[in-house]
C-alpha cells in the first residue's frame, strides 16, 4: 500500500511525548499474558533510520544504495472482554525503490473456545521449526529482500492473513493453520538486487529482467494448509509437521516460459534436547511436488531436507552455534537426462551441503552485542557472511552496524549470484 510524502512526514514526526507506555512482549504460544492489565490500551513502537551501500557496483541496477529508509512502527493492543486484539504496522519511505508504503505486520483477534482451544484470526507472522535462519518445515512467507538489505532480522518473516487454531492437552498440542489466499515470499525479483537466470546464462534485473510470475489469487481455492503436533517429554521437545500448498517462490516455469508457484506437499519432524552443556536439535522434511518421476526440469524434483545443530555457551556471555544442512534431490538420474542445457550446464548438485556458524558476544551489561552469522556451502562453493554490532545506548536509543557479504566461485549458485549485492548498513532506532 502506498502513502503520499506528506502522510509519511506526519507519521515520522509525531511527538513522542504523546505516546503511551510500552506493551509487554507478545508470547507466541500464550497470547493472553497477564489479564489483570486487560483494561488498559497499550501503544508502543519505534522510529528508525537506515542506510546501506554496496561494496561492489552492480552494473545492471546502477545504484549504490541497498537500504535507505525512514520507518515508523506502531503497535496497539487491548482486550474486549476475553478477546484480545492487536495491530502492528510499519509506515516507511523507501529511498532505494523511491516508494512510500504501509506494511501491516499484524491485525488480529485472539480468543478462546472452551478450556483447550485458542483461535487467532487475521494478519499475523507465523513460524515454527528448530533451524536458525534455515527453514525446513517452516513454509510460511519470508522476506528475502529485507534479509539481504540490512533490515532487522524480524523482517525476514513476512506476514500472512491466516486462521490458526491451537488445541492443548496434557500429552501433546496441535496447531492448524489455514491461509485462504496464497501468500508468497517477498523474493528477489530484480528490483533491489539482480539475480542469475539459467535460461540466459547471465545476471538479470529490472525492468526487462523483473520476475513477474503467474499469480495464485483464487481465494479459498489456492489455499495453504499447515499443521504441527508437538509436545515435551522431560527436557526433550518434539514435533511433527505437515504442509499442503505451493512453493512460496516462483521456482517453476510453464509452457509459455512464465515463472509460477508449483504445487508442494511437505512432511517432517524435529527434536530439541539438552546435550553436553548445550542444546542440540535435529529436523527433517520431505518435499513432494507434482513431478513424481523427476524428469521435468521446469519444476523442482522431490527433496529430502535434513538439519542438525548445536548451541552452547563457551565462555560467560559468549555463545557459539553450528548447523549442518542437507538438500538431497530425488530422481536425480531422470533430472540429469532431461536437463535442457548442454553438458549439464547449471545443473544443481544432487546433494547440496551447507554449514552455518553463529558467534555472539554480549558486553557492557548486555548493552553491546557483537554477532557473526555465516553460511558456507562446500558443494556450491559459495558463502554468505553477516557480521553486526548492536549498541543499546539507553532504554530508548539503539545503534546497529552490520554487513551482508556474498561470494562464490560460480555465478549461478544461491549465494554466489548475489556477490554484487554485498553491502554495509547502519540503523538508528528510537523505541517508545
Amino acid at each position: 500500500m502506498k502513502l503520499n510524502n506528506l502522510s509519511v512526514a506526519i507519521c515520522l514526526s509525531l511527538p513522542l511525548t504523546l505516546l503511551a507506555a510500552p506493551l509487554s512482549a507478545d508470547d507466541w504460544d500464550d497470547p493472553w499474558g497477564d489479564e489483570s492489565d486487560s483494561s488498559s490500551l497499550n501503544l508502543h513502537g519505534f522510529y528508525e533510520l537506515g542506510a546501506g551501500g554496496r561494496l561492489y557496483r552492480d552494473p545492471l541496477l546502477g545504484r549504490d544504495m541497498t537500504l535507505g529508509e525512514g520507518r515508523a512502527r506502531f503497535e496497539l493492543s487491548d482486550f474486549v472482554g476475553e478477546t484480545r486484539w492487536s495491530v502492528k504496522t510499519d509506515l516507511y519511505a523507501d529511498g532505494v525503490e523511491d516508494k512510500q508504503r504501509i506494511d501491516l505486520r499484524e491485525a488480529l483477534l485472539d480468543f478462546r473456545v472452551g478450556d483447550n482451544v485458542d483461535v487467532r484470526l487475521g494478519q499475523q507472522v507465523l513460524t515454527w521449526g528448530t533451524g536458525d535462519m534455515l527453514f525446513l518445515n517452516d513454509l510460511f512467507a519470508k522476506d528475502w529482500q529485507s534479509y539481504f538489505s540490512g533490515r532487522e532480522d524480524e523482517y525476514l518473516k513476512a506476514p500472512s492473513t491466516s486462521a490458526r487454531v491451537s488445541y492443548f492437552t496434557d500429552v501433546a498440542n496441535l496447531d492448524l493453520v489455514w491461509t485462504p489466499e496464497f501468500t508468497s515470499d517477498r523474493y528477489i525479483k530484480g528490483d533491489r538486487f539482480s539475480y542469475f537466470s539459467p535460461m540466459t546464462g547471465e545476471q538479470m534485473a529490472a525492468p526487462d529482467g523483473r520476475i513477474r510470475p503467474v499469480t495464485r489469487d483464487r481465494w479459498g481455492r489456492e489455499s495453504q494448509w499447515a499443521a504441527r503436533l508437538y509436545g515435551t517429554h522431560e527436557a526433550t521437545e518434539w514435533a511433527f509437521y505437515a504442509y499442503r500448498g505451493y512453493w512460496t517462490q516462483p521456482v517453476g516455469m510453464d509452457a509459455r516460459g512464465e515463472a509460477f508457484f508449483p504445487r508442494l506437499d511437505a512432511y517432517g519432524a524435529s527434536i530439541r534436547a539438552p546435550l553436553a552443556g548445550g542444546i542440540a536439535n535435529a529436523e527433517i522434511a520431505w518435499y513432494e511436488g507434482s513431478d513424481s518421476r523427476g524428469d521435468n526440469p521446469a519444476i523442482p524434483n522431490d527433496q529430502l531436507r535434513f538439519l542438525v545443530g548445536y548451541d552452547r555457551e563457551l565462555l560467560p556471555n559468549f555463545n557459539a552455534a553450528v548447523q549442518y544442512y542437507l538438500e538431497w534431490t530425488q530422481d536425480y538420474a531422470a533430472l540429469e537426462s532431461s536437463w535442457p542445457l548442454p553438458n549439464g550446464r547449471y545443473l544443481p548438485d544432487e546433494y547440496r551441503h551447507l554449514f552455518t556458524l553463529r558467534l555472539t558476544q554480549r558486553l557492557r551489561q548486555d548493552n553491546l552485542t557483537l554477532s557473526l552469522f555465516t553460511y558456507w556451502s562446500p558443494s556450491d562453493e559459495d558463502y554468505f557472511i553477516r557480521p553486526s554490532v548492536n549498541y543499546r545506548m539507553d532504554d530508548a536509543w539503539a545503534l546497529t552496524v552490520g554487513g551482508n557479504i556474498f561470494g562464490g566461485n560460480k555465478p549461478h549458485t544461491f549465494f554466489g549470484q548475489f556477490e554484487d549485492a554485498s553491502n554495509l548498513y547502519v540503523r538508528l532506532r528510537y523505541s517508545y
